[in-house]
């Protein structure tokens, strides 16, 4: 026996005492919970930020730029990239559905297609939004260009 595995004897320990049980039990009357104001009553809840009354830090902060809730972001790829993509997975057509397929976009992404690199392979290609450069170059390698909504 060592004193670090000493636990005392079954049902020696009270439990916590139960509060609001009437002022016998000694935590009656207010219940522990203080006289009067908001955290006294049924249902308080305090706010997320809620710093004790001091200004939050949310209002404290200076706010800076703008947030534009109507821009449009895409995945973008280059003819460059979309050349040794083809040879990586040899697409039938490139579309957000193929390239969906195979993991390199997430479900709800747009694709933007832009003009660096070369492109040898003539593919159709059905994608969101397209530069001028990248449809010249398109058309010239053979291939031809869908938007897709």
């Amino acid at each position: 026996m060592k004193l670090h595995t000493l636990k005392p004897a079954e049902g020696s320990v009270h439990k916590e005492k139960r509060i609001g049980r009437g002022e016998a039990s000694g935590k009656g009357g207010t219940s522990t919970q203080g006289n009067k104001g908001s955290q006294q009553r049924a249902g308080y809840q305090r706010k997320n930020a809620f710093e004790g009354g001091q200004m939050p830090i949310q209002r404290r902060i200076p706010k800076r730029g703008f947030k534009n809730n109507n821009k449009i972001e895409f995945v973008v790829f280059n003819l460059g990239q979309i050349e040794t993509l083809q040879e990586k997975y040899a697409f039938p057509e490139f579309s957000v559905e193929q390239l969906y397929i195979n993991g390199l976009i997430g479900k709800t992404d747009k694709v933007k297609i832009l003009g660096t690199g070369e492109l040898k392979s003539n593919l159709t290609f059905k994608v969101n939004a397209l530069s001028a450069k990248a449809k010249e170059a398109i058309e010239a390698a053979g291939g031809s260009v869908e938007i897709v909504k």
